[in-house]
């Protein structure tokens, strides 16, 4: 009796899925277009700013080197190490910074979180292929860039069975 529903629920689940209308983006040539800067937290209200999860940026001016960002990371992912940085670079008097290996990374936003001097935050991009695990590994120098995120595909969710392509 059991394996019979089984077989009836996995039947009509499938059925279900077959009416929905699928999309698919054009990658590298469509990419998708997402709204706002990036995932940001404001620490005076303790509330996260949505935006979408992609590789981070480095404010050096606003960087303590407190070391909360590496911290947070530590139980997750352990994608965050603080680096010494270069006298030219040196905003804080421990001199150091984080420097993220995105080999590791999980993109939970945690170190974001974790950060109250507004010195990290998330961009839109997520483009962060590489072919050797070396280059995966951001320096706080390349995390001072801002990513140029050319986006021409958006995704619509007003259809309640799914997105389509706009």
């Amino acid at each position: 009796m059991g394996t019979a529903t089984g077989i009836i629920k996995a039947l009509n689940s499938g059925i279900k899925h077959l009416a929905v209308k699928r999309f698919t983006l054009r990658y590298p040539e469509q990419k998708l277009k997402f709204v706002g800067d990036g995932y940001q937290f404001d620490p005076t209200t303790g509330v996260g700013i949505a935006g979408y999860k992609g590789r981070h940026m480095l404010f050096h001016d606003h960087c303590t080197g407190c070391q909360l960002c590496s911290i947070a990371c530590e139980g997750v992912a352990e994608a965050i190490a603080m680096v010494k940085v270069q006298e030219e670079w040196k905003h804080n008097k421990k001199g150091i910074m984080p420097q993220i290996d995105y080999g590791k990374c999980v993109f939970c936003g945690l170190c974001v979180d974790a950060c109250p001097f507004y010195a990290l935050y998330m961009t839109n991009d997520y483009e962060l292929s590489s072919f050797s695990k070396e280059a995966l590994i951001y320096t706080p120098a390349q995390l001072q860039v801002k990513p140029n995120v050319q986006q021409d595909a958006e995704l619509i969710f007003d259809d309640p069975r799914g997105a389509k392509h706009g």
